[in-house]
């Protein structure tokens, strides 16, 4: 690459040399990626782009309008929602983040200048969001076992998202009468991602432009933030640390790979190490801490680098690594497609394809202390030859991280966004027949597995698929089907997407189908039968028609007695009851908000991150600027009683 470049300055003189290497060039980097945080730039622009004043805009609509067009299916941001991004952090997606691959082929100049026509505004702002609202008193943090947590993503290590009466401090009766009590805006962020945890009285969040923050839970108001090297989606897991004697430590991942502890108390970091060394490695699923050890999943970006036509797609292959949190050292990683990926085929351009790559895994491990396992759930392949790892639970012995076993719940699945023809006979892109391997149906499993108790005293794995197909699994037998329950018609953006619950007795299933006429719905199955309790159908959206505008409900939910919480795509945030699913409380999420830290902050859609209770108080992240969704950057605080008055 760089002799490409220094021939294409010197030639600059030669018209028909130019040309050339422009063409050349504008063959070889001409792409944009589709899953990416924030933006779509090319590797190396037309000729004039070289210049130190090459125009943004240009670039942008002659390299990226392809893909950053609004599909769904593309999963790409639009215009409109980047130019609510920062430039600052736009230029740290290039530099840092999940463009730093064609960021590295772009001059400084050439980063700044897109970045500010990306944001349409100059570098400067508040970027950490603390400048006001900050707390005035002093408060020393501690956990301790009687007070109230909702401590990781999925409320504990078996993920079922139940939170009892005790731990909730909020009854069915009471929830009619839940009311805003504040909200908060994160800066330069068009998606409110992660999950908020909650533990001595403080609220820990990430966000989209990687500032880590500890709030106060009942006001709002910040006592520290960290600043991580990428954006931090996963939820802030919280517990005991020896290396701080009896003070709590805070763990996260982000988006470039790296998982963190910070001292719960004061924010500085005790630790930082980089769990995968994949270029495009980034950590989705919230990390899970059970005794000493976390347990770090991996995601990438890769998935989506097949519309470059040069790229050697795909070697990443997902993993869990096993981190003594005392030290921050891997004690092991275990990668869930054994086999090392390797050339199995060559495009047209002479660029190599290797396999079998994929089966990310983008939701948390669930702890089986019983049985020294933990769960995770895959999704579908990148590349082949196939394999049983994706669109699969399984089951890693705590031990040495060995392979227990592995339940497929969907076989062949090998899905990539763009395809290139082996044969050379013109644009393979998006083709089945062109593929290296004709497109699975996309079936990932994006819910963590739950490890529910049954009325019969067994226990059972249960798990919600893009399929759109709920599961019983044996946890005793390898994953035998105990039962399966068609929940939605499934798909790319369909199915059960982030979490489904568990209660005593019922498991619930959230259904998105985002692509289908009727997006939506909420679904009671009976534990040990899988039988139908009840079923909500898709409520009409409440908000403007649009993009985005509908009612999938593809985030998590969350279970209290007597009460199941459910986000949807319009930002309505509703209760439903447990026994017949009868709303007992809703409330619109979208809408623009003051906030405790004068960040302007809008609500919109509650795509991924599901409701946190604790406490007495539900807290929610309302807006999501991709997969369909509508941006906005909100963390919104509901209460019983409160004389504050209403912040909307």
């Amino acid at each position: 690459m760089t002799a490409d470049r220094n021939l294409f300055v010197d030639a600059s003189s030669s018209d028909a040399l130019g040309t050339r290497l422009q063409s050349r060039l504008k063959s070889r980097l001409n792409y944009c990626t589709s899953m990416l945080i924030a933006l779509c730039v090319p590797v190396i622009a037309l000729a004039q782009a070289s210049a130190p004043n090459a125009d943004g805009e240009a670039l942008f609509k002659s390299m990226c309008a392809g893909c950053h067009n609004g599909t769904p299916a593309m999963r790409a941001p639009t215009p409109d929602v980047l130019r609510q991004r920062s430039p600052a952090s736009i230029l740290e997606a290039l530099t840092n983040g999940g463009m730093r691959v064609q960021g590295s082929r772009l001059s400084g100049l050439q980063r700044h200048r897109i970045a500010e026509y990306l944001s349409g505004k100059p570098f400067g702002g508040d970027p950490t969001g603390t400048a006001s609202g900050r707390c005035t008193q002093k408060s020393e943090f501690k956990l301790s076992s009687a007070s109230a947590t909702w401590s990781s993503w999925g409320a504990n290590i078996r993920n079922d998202r139940y939170q009892s009466t005790q731990d909730a401090g909020l009854t069915a009766e009471q929830v009619p009468s839940l009311k805003l009590q504040w909200a908060f805006g994160f800066p330069d962020a068009t998606s409110a991602w992660s999950t908020p945890t909650v533990a001595g009285g403080r609220v820990f969040v990430g966000s989209q432009n990687g500032t880590v923050y500890s709030l106060d839970a009942k006001t709002g108001c910040s006592y520290w933030h960290f600043s991580a090297e990428g954006g931090v989606r996963t939820a802030i897991t919280v517990g005991h640390s020896a290396k701080l004697g009896a003070r709590a430590a805070v763990y996260f991942g982000d988006t470039g790979g790296n998982a963190y502890a910070l001292d719960a108390q004061t924010g500085r970091e005790l630790w930082k190490v980089k769990v995968e060394d994949h270029v495009l490695v980034r950590i989705t699923g919230s990390p899970t801490l059970q005794g000493d050890r976390l347990y770090v999943p991996t995601s990438s970006y890769e998935e989506s680098q097949m519309g470059n036509p040069t790229y050697a797609c795909c070697t990443f292959r997902g993993s869990v690594s096993s981190i003594d949190v005392n030290t921050g050292k891997v004690v092991w990683r275990t990668y869930v497609i054994q086999q090392e990926p390797k050339q199995r085929a060559t495009k047209p351009n002479g660029s190599a394809q290797f396999g079998p790559s994929g089966a990310a895994i983008w939701s948390s491990p669930t702890v089986d202390v019983a049985r020294g396992l933990v769960y995770v759930s895959t999704g579908n392949g990148y590349t082949g030859p196939v394999t049983t790892a994706s669109d699969a639970v399984i089951a890693i012995n705590i031990a040495d991280g060995k392979i227990a076993w592995i339940k497929q719940l969907h076989e062949k699945d090998v899905y990539i966004g763009n395809c290139w023809s082996e044969d050379g006979a013109g644009n393979g892109r998006n083709s089945d027949d062109k593929c290296v391997n004709k497109r699975g149906p996309d079936y990932d499993i994006g819910n963590p597995p739950i490890l529910a108790k049954l009325s019969n005293g067994k226990e059972a794995i249960i798990v919600g698929q893009k399929s759109g197909i709920g599961w019983a699994l044996d946890p005793d037998k390898h994953g035998e089907v105990l039962w399966q329950y068609r929940a939605g018609q499934g798909g790319p953006i369909g199915g059960m997407e982030w979490g489904s619950a568990v209660d005593a007795s019922h498991a619930y299933f959230p259904v998105s189908d985002m692509s289908s006429p009727t997006p939506g719905g909420l679904h009671a199955v009976d534990l040990l039968t899988g039988e139908r309790a009840w079923y909500v159908p898709p409520a009409t959206p409440k908000c403007a028609a649009g993009r985005g505008c509908n009612s999938a409900q593809a985030s998590a939910v969350t279970v209290i007695p007597g009460v199941v919480f459910s986000g949807a795509n319009d930002g309505m945030l509703r209760a439903y009851s447990t026994k017949d699913g009868a709303v007992l409380w809703e409330v619109s999420t979208a809408g623009d908000y003051t906030t405790v830290n004068g960040i302007p902050a809008k609500g919109a859609s509650i795509l991924g991150p599901g409701p946190t209770i604790a406490a007495g108080m539900v807290y929610v992240s309302s807006g999501y600027g991709a997969f369909g969704g509508r941006p906005g950057n909100a963390l919104l605080a509901f209460g019983v009683a409160s004389d504050r008055k209403q912040l909307k």
